[in-house]
């Protein structure tokens, strides 16, 4: 048997293994510390073996800046389907003539290199301009942009790379117009529509963009890849293998490690949310406006003008696919509620119990407030029995109506300013994200807890009287209403 030679061995690896050819395109174009790989960019490989095998032809991939997501699909995956069929003709359009260019560029570099030249010898440049590059055997790869022209063009691939500046995604018109161009030119440009594919890759920025409007859409497949895990996934890899994500992981840690995107966090929660997270906050909230959030120093709060209440709203269970439970820990003083703390996570009983009274000891509260269902049934019932020292008695609360009529019912307290959350925090992007995204965001856990705290406080502006109107005064516990003399009972609301 004849000797395979090295170099032929290896041409061969790079035209059957993606991964490999990525390798050696990363070392073509050079970066900042080199090819450092990380299993979700096996998972973008993935994806991209499904679209080629037209197991799905409509592709989403949203992950945050600085990952590769567009080394890797819009330059070397371009020029690794060149070199199996150099006939393939692609359309690759971003936000600007000159970033769409820049990725041209690149894979034309790529596609000129000996190495490459050498995996794929059919795969010869006819035409290298940068805008358009050709092949002899009649494949393109054209760079325009939203604004530019596409008359004339048809594609079997189309690749819709950050369709969108980020400082123009406040703009309705802005967002209006990538979607009309998209739906209007851009998808008229498939040669077959019923086999051609479309990927869009981008970074989220805001909750009514491209991704937002196509995710509605039937026949669209998304791979989210947010920054710092917001729960435990399987995320389907390469040749069989699934990655398992655990939450508050970072994403690529070598590349942006979590001590950093913490950091980012903190500078901006909602431009993080979006543009790291994937998980866009509408700018104006959906039934809270953002205007109406005050902001207090939590190092000028005087903790002893009021009284400090926690808020619970508890899961049955701690697996990744349910709710979670929630601990809100808030100083009410007069009109005003400051949210001092916000504790969320998925626990089994006791690690929950142990944690409330942790949290109770923790900010000396004064009045304990949990929704009388399910494992807060169990939690109240609990409590009552062993009667820890510094937790306050529990005080049982039945919610009325639906969610999003709760909220409606608290939403004039927000609006008229009377609930502050402090100027940083390291739970408020999450925080402030789902209560201005409810009720579409993906989670409600922590609105649940503030609308029965607000709700509370409402029913103790209504039925507690003034202490000189008379010797008797209104309590409401729960959802019971009793009577009793000043001076001669327990006030679960305390002085305000």
């Amino acid at each position: 048997m004849a000797d395979i030679d090295a170099s032929d061995a290896l041409a061969a690896a790079t035209r059957l293994d993606f991964g490999l050819f990525l390798q050696r395109a990363f070392g073509e174009l050079g970066g900042e510390g080199g090819y450092c790989h990380n299993w979700h960019i096996d998972a973008i490989i993935h994806q991209l073996d499904l679209v080629r095998g037209r197991g799905n032809r409509r592709l989403l991939v949203t992950m945050p800046p600085r990952h590769l997501k567009s080394r890797i699909i819009s330059i070397a995956w371009v020029a690794w389907m060149l070199g199996h069929n150099p006939a393939l003709s692609f359309l690759c359009v971003s936000y600007g003539q000159d970033l769409s260019d820049d990725y041209a560029r690149d894979c034309l570099k790529i596609m000129q290199c000996r190495w490459y030249r050498e995996a794929f010898p059919n795969t010869v440049i006819k035409r290298s301009a940068v805008s358009d590059i050709r092949t002899t055997a009649g494949g393109r790869r054209m760079a325009t942009s939203v604004d530019g022209a596409t008359t004339g063009f048809g594609a079997d691939f189309i690749i819709v790379d950050d369709p969108m500046k980020g400082q123009d995604a406040m703009s309705q018109a802005a967002r209006d117009k990538v979607v009309r161009w998209f739906d209007e030119t851009l998808s008229q440009r498939l040669n077959n529509q019923m086999f051609g594919s479309i990927i869009v890759v981008m970074q989220r920025l805001h909750e009514g963009d491209l991704v937002g409007v196509l995710n509605k859409r039937e026949g669209w497949h998304e791979l989210c890849l947010p920054a710092i895990a917001t729960h435990d996934e399987d995320v389907t890899l390469t040749r069989g293998r699934v990655y398992r994500r655990r939450e508050g992981c970072a994403l690529h840690p070598a590349r942006l490690p979590l001590s950093e995107l913490l950091r980012k966090k903190a500078d901006n929660p909602f431009v993080f949310a979006a543009q790291f997270q994937q998980q866009p906050v509408p700018a104006h909230g959906n039934m809270i406006e953002a205007s109406w959030l005050q902001v207090y120093d939590p190092a000028t709060l005087d903790l002893g003008q009021g009284q400090i209440v926690m808020s619970l709203d508890t899961a049955s269970k701690d697996n990744p696919f349910n709710d979670w439970s929630v601990c809100l820990v808030a100083l009410v003083a007069g009109k005003r509620v400051y949210v001092l703390d916000v504790f969320r996570a998925r626990l089994q009983f006791n690690p929950l119990k142990a944690k409330v009274i942790e949290l109770a000891r923790t900010h000396h509260a004064t009045t304990l407030l949990i929704e009388d269902a399910s494992s807060g049934t169990a939690l109240i019932q609990s409590l009552e029995g062993d009667e820890p020292v510094g937790v306050p008695s529990a005080i049982a609360r039945r919610p009325e109506g639906d969610k999003i009529a709760r909220v409606m019912n608290v939403s004039s307290m927000i609006m008229s300013g009377r609930l502050f959350l402090p100027s940083c925090a390291h739970w408020l992007g999450e925080f402030t994200g789902e209560l201005l995204g409810f009720p579409s965001a993906r989670y409600d856990d922590q609105v649940d807890a503030l609308s029965q705290l607000l709700i509370w406080v409402q029913e103790r502006d209504r039925w507690r009287a003034p202490a000189n109107e008379g010797p008797m005064e209104m309590l409401l516990t729960g959802s019971a209403l009793t009577f009793a003399s000043p001076g001669n009972y327990n006030d679960p609301w305390g002085a305000y």
